[in-house]
């Protein structure tokens, strides 16, 4: 039998499919490539997922209103060494608004607060520092400037005798992106002229 013959003949019918398959190829491409049961089935959320969800590092929360935003950084501050040593800080730091990649006026001047040692340093200045461990507190004025922008006045007795400072929050609720419907500080500034005599930060 020639080559040519072999071809024509239905017998020997040439097939791309394996083991001499001849039925329609339509009704071989709907037969399912593989079958998964629900074992299969990867399980992406591990068995502990909530609680470690719940252990996850203090800061922003979608649910948290302006108000509560500013009361949570307020504590953290109070307690900043608990559970470990500038603990409170580090929330601030979470809480804070700006971009690390660009000078922020976060404390009034514009600083480069991209790296946490230069943030946590400014907290331990002198002006600062009352908010570390502080006594006492007392919420003096609240302001909803806009829809998405909040300030609060508050004055912090501190730790220390005849310690007592006025600080001012402000916080932006972000539009879009990652951080939608969160309320972040923009600024935390100081009743005073806090860094005239300079700060080597």
């Amino acid at each position: 039998m020639s080559f040519c013959s072999f071809l024509s003949s239905p017998a020997h019918a040439f097939s791309p499919f394996s083991n001499g398959d001849r039925r329609h190829p339509a009704a071989v491409s709907a037969r399912p490539r593989f079958r998964a049961s629900a074992a299969d089935v990867p399980d992406f959320l591990s068995a502990d997922w909530l609680e470690s969800r719940k252990k996850r590092p203090f800061g922003p929360r979608l649910n948290f209103s302006a108000e509560e935003a500013v009361q949570h950084q307020l504590d953290a501050l109070k307690y900043n060494d608990q559970p470990r040593q500038d603990y409170g800080i580090e929330v601030m730091y979470r809480f804070a608004g700006f971009d690390p990649f660009e000078r922020s006026p976060y404390f009034g001047p514009f600083f480069d607060l991209g790296q946490f040692e230069r943030f946590r340093r400014i907290f331990h200045h002198s002006t600062y520092r009352v908010l570390l461990g502080h006594k006492d507190r007392k919420i003096l004025s609240s302001l909803l400037v806009k829809e998405n922008r909040f300030k609060q006045r508050v004055w912090i007795q501190g730790s220390r005798p005849e310690e007592e400072e006025t600080f001012e929050f402000t916080l932006v609720q972000r539009v879009g992106g990652s951080w939608d419907g969160y309320w972040l500080t923009e600024s935390l500034l100081h009743d005073g002229d806090t860094f005239s005599g300079g700060l080597a930060y």
